[in-house]
């Protein structure tokens, strides 16, 4: 994939970035989400690419737009065919609640280079390139913070774990509080967190738990772009579930799934902030009608990270409500 792309990519998270976050702290979910994907819908028409969406908004009967199999892009004979995985606002509650950590993501790699996760859950765990290979999801958690603080040569008490503050992780949050870890409990969000675990600056070392595969498969790309680690493994909630994973193409329903197995090849990551996180700012709205974005741009070839920050003038971009 050419690196002018990725500057082309950072318009359509900017986009859906924009478009949601008129809704922030308003307490309307549906609406915020459909902002941000009609906004990701439209922007993606103005790019040249051969687009097709592997982890979207689900499948066609479930999603009008950016659903599973969807092909967006300027189509062209000289396109590049890509595969992308998408989150046009990751953090609906966090958006409509005006909470921490809302963004806008896509992952873009070449033909075939993303599982195609169906939509069910995924033990998750996740840390920066200081811990790369420390890390094993058939490890328990104490052990994992163990070996993950004896490779940043940190104390245990010094590790910061991020975990999906849900009811499931009540024994992990009590095994990470015995060893004497210090904890960051979300509401929502763990592509954000995940990400936010890869960059020294943001004071989080580790992300474990239970979140969305889908996620996890955006995590995945984001880790292989910074030099990090992610591992995998579905957890199904029903037989129907684990019968779309195998039409999905997933032939051992219980594999670890490691970062390659993920996320392969050249891969791009691409996010804007909506809300103000640990590692993006939320949109800011300015006096003269200007609005603050703030992004990330990631490619795996180059290991290169570009924060992006832009002003818009929505006199002449104007937002609809």
């Amino acid at each position: 994939m050419e690196r002018n792309l990725s500057l082309e990519f950072v318009r359509i998270t900017e986009a859906a970035a924009l478009a949601s976050s008129r809704w922030m702290g308003r307490g309307l979910e549906k609406q915020a989400d459909q902002a941000a994907v009609d906004a990701m819908r439209k922007a993606f028409d103005s790019v040249r690419i051969d687009g097709t969406v592997v982890i979207g908004e689900g499948e066609r009967d479930e999603a009008p737009m950016l659903y599973i199999g969807e092909k967006v892009g300027l189509r062209g004979e000289d396109s590049p065919a890509v595969d992308i995985a998408l989150d046009p606002l990751e953090g609906t509650t966090i958006c409509a609640n005006g909470g921490v950590g809302a963004i806008s993501v896509i992952a873009v790699a070449e033909k075939g280079r993303f599982l195609h996760a169906p939509d069910t859950y995924m033990d998750k765990i996740a840390c920066g390139p200081g811990a790369k290979g420390a890390i094993d999801i058939d490890k328990s958690a104490t052990e994992n913070i163990h070996r993950v603080a004896e490779a940043l040569r940190k104390s245990v008490s010094e590790i910061t774990v991020v975990i999906l503050d849900r009811p499931r992780h009540a024994d992990l949050i009590a095994e990470v509080r015995k060893l004497g870890s210090r904890i960051q409990l979300i509401g929502d969000g763990d592509v954000s967190a995940a990400v936010a675990a890869g960059f020294e600056q943001t004071g989080i070392d580790l992300l474990i738990g239970i979140g969305g595969a889908p996620e996890g498969v955006i995590s995945a790309a984001a880790m292989q772009c910074l030099g990090g680690d992610f591992q995998g493994r579905l957890k199904y909630r029903n037989e129907e579930e684990k019968g779309r994973a195998l039409k999905m193409g997933i032939k051992d329903l219980h594999q670890k799934f490691s970062c390659d197995e993920l996320a392969s090849g050249s891969v791009m990551f691409i996010a804007t902030g909506v809300t103000d996180g640990p590692l993006l700012k939320g949109v800011k709205f300015r006096s003269g009608h200007r609005v603050e974005t703030h992004s990330v741009v990631m490619r795996s070839k180059t290991g290169t990270t570009r924060f992006v920050e832009a002003s818009h003038n929505l006199n002449r971009k104007p937002l609809s409500v």
